[in-house]
């Protein structure tokens, strides 16, 4: 026999079971637990009454127990198990401003991080996605555990701390994190006014978009470079273009700090979206820079490497060369464009190639078209000499003919 079927063989032997025998065995069972109590009541004098109440609390508790965690994604991969109950009914929507304290823990206990007052804006990857999902589910000055795998925290790579090796979270780790959701804010406009907070919110956005961006999250450093150029000054340059709203006050040096910090942005931007082919929008986003800064070196090599990707390798060259001039000392620029000129040469030399297969398959087709030609004069030259022999004759014949009627 089977030891697995063996060791659950009470389990096959209910599986098997019709529906009329399982209400059977139902009946039964409740029958002699009906019989237990009745039984116990009457040893304990009539105490049952205070211990059935003593039975629904402790259900009661249970359901409240049950009601306090949520298996989020329904796999065990994200649990929030609610420490302490908010007295007020209210939630983050994404986009949101929220403020919150948090601390993070290995298995072993180990805190690798801690922060306090943290603002983020809800959904957008300001941190690990596990928090990102759970926070529009606590309420204001809620706290909660939570429990996150490794695919919705820091993943296979982990997170090194420079500053404090001893922080560094090891790849493949899960983390639990106590949360403490202490206020959330809808921002409009109004608040989004002062050249302090477009600055901010556009920088943070930008430098968290560069950490998706080195841990090779492309799609995710593109939301969050979009993010950041919202907040900055969307003229591009043109002094004719007004600002995105009319009453905003920012002096000159303001908006230019703004549009400089958003050719920053555009430029990351467009190497993101090389990174996963997206050539059109890369190409796109370059041109935002070239537009005001048309000896922009690193706009000049990611347009170069856009052409590239398109098939363009003359355009590459020629735009590689350019940056190469601006920045004589950048070895990537050096080394990308020898890259593109051996491939220049290949593809040259692949193309006199195929000229040269195809010239020789149509000089072979002439020639075989010539061959019938030269075959039928031939033939047909044969034919006139032998006519000529035939005439020659007949005239030789008539000849002897009339010398003999002659005489």
């Amino acid at each position: 026999m089977d030891a697995e079927k063996s060791s659950n063989s009470s389990f096959e032997d209910l599986s098997n079971l019709n529906e009329a025998d399982k209400a059977d065995m139902k009946a039964a069972s409740e029958a002699l637990l009906d019989k237990e109590r009745q039984a116990a009541k009457a040893a304990a004098g009539g105490s049952d009454d205070n211990n059935g109440a003593g039975e629904e609390t402790k259900t009661a508790n249970a359901e409240e127990e049950e009601e306090d965690v949520c298996d989020v994604l329904g796999n065990g991969q994200l649990v929030k198990r609610v420490l302490k109950k908010s007295k007020v009914n209210k939630r983050p929507q994404r986009g949101d401003k929220v403020t919150l304290n948090f601390t993070g823990k290995l298995d072993d206990g180990k805190v690798v991080e801690k922060q306090e007052n943290f603002q983020v804006h809800v959904g957008d990857f300001e941190v690990i996605q596990g928090l990102d999902m759970v926070i529009p589910l606590m309420n204001v000055d809620e706290v909660a555990e939570v429990k996150v795998d490794p695919r919705f925290a820091y993943g296979s790579l982990g997170l090194k701390n420079d500053s404090d090796p001893e922080l560094s979270i090891p790849p493949d780790s899960k983390l639990t994190y106590e949360v403490h959701l202490l206020d959330t804010k809808y921002e409009d406009y109004s608040d989004l006014k002062s050249y302090d907070i477009r600055k901010k919110y556009g920088t943070r956005k930008k430098e968290r978009a560069n950490f998706w961006y080195n841990r090779s999250e492309y799609n995710t450093a593109i939301q969050l470079y979009r993010r950041a150029l919202e907040y900055l000054d969307n003229r591009d340059g043109d002094p004719e273009n007004e600002f995105d709203k009319e009453d905003i006050d920012l002096s000159n040096n303001e908006l230019q700090s703004l549009l400089d910090d958003r050719l920053i942005v555009y430029n990351n931007l467009a190497m993101a979206q090389i990174k996963i082919s997206a050539f059109d929008a890369a190409l796109q986003s370059v041109e935002h820079v070239l537009r005001c800064q048309p000896n922009n070196s690193k706009a000049l090599y990611r347009k170069g490497r856009i052409l590239e990707g398109k098939g363009d390798t003359k355009g590459a060259i020629s735009l590689l060369q350019k940056a190469a001039t601006l920045e004589p000392e950048n070895r990537t620029i050096q080394q990308d464009l020898a890259k593109l000129i051996i491939k220049a040469r290949r593809e040259e030399h692949n193309e006199k190639k195929m000229y040269q297969k195809m010239l020789g398959q149509a000089n072979k087709l002439e020639q075989k078209n010539k061959q019938p030609q030269k075959q039928q004069t031939v033939e047909s030259s044969k034919l006139k000499l032998l006519g000529y022999l035939m005439g020659s004759i007949l005239i030789g014949v008539a000849g002897v003919a009339m010398y003999r009627y002659k005489y």
